[in-house]
């Protein structure tokens, strides 16, 4: 069997007021997510973090800017070709 894929970059953070915090909102965010990309006939396969690192320029460093790590979050979703 052969795939296709197709990756999704989701937020590191969810930003939500705390009057309306009622636990499991990351859960509801990635579900609607999902929905929407299986109504395409994408199916949900995994979740991925993905470390890019990124030095700081010459003249950046000479002016105390340090080499910095991000991670980043990856949803990936495959369907038959």
């Amino acid at each position: 069997m052969s795939y296709q894929y197709k990756m999704l970059q989701v937020p590191q953070i969810i930003k939500i007021k705390a009057k309306d915090y009622q636990g499991g909102e990351a859960a509801a965010y990635l579900e609607q997510i999902v929905t929407q990309e299986a109504r395409e006939g994408w199916e949900f396969y995994r979740v991925d973090t993905i470390g890019v690192y990124s030095q700081a320029g010459c003249i950046a460093s000479l002016f105390g800017s340090k080499d910095e790590l991000s991670e980043y979050y990856v949803v990936t979703f495959r369907k038959e070709k």
